[in-house]
């Protein structure tokens, strides 16, 4: 199964719609730029039954190189970016295991 692709879904859109494939992008695109945005700032994303996104921070840490185990290499401190899935996409998800085996 091929992936979904950002052009895949404004296809999938338009076509739902009746809109112009143009504005359907330009919809998407801004949405895409306010959740990075929000993001960026700190802010937690919310979007119910689909998921949450939210930016956690790391700590700093002593890593190791397994080709060269006697060096440590410093892990700096950063933030990243979560996602935590909400029931409905968990429950459509989990519908799919039992046919991955």
């Amino acid at each position: 199964m091929p992936n979904l692709t950002k052009r895949d879904l404004v296809a999938l859109i338009s076509s739902e719609t009746g809109m112009v494939q143009q504005d359907v992008q330009s919809v998407i695109q801004r949405t895409l730029y306010h959740l990075t945005e929000s993001l960026a700032h700190g802010q937690t994303v919310e979007l119910r039954n689909f998921g949450v996104f939210a930016v956690k921070f790391r700590k700093g840490r002593v890593g190791r190189n397994p080709n060269r185990p006697e060096y440590d290499v410093p892990i700096p401190p950063r933030a990243i970016v979560k996602f935590k899935p909400g029931k409905i996409l968990k429950s459509k998800v989990a519908k799919n295991t039992s046919t991955m085996n």
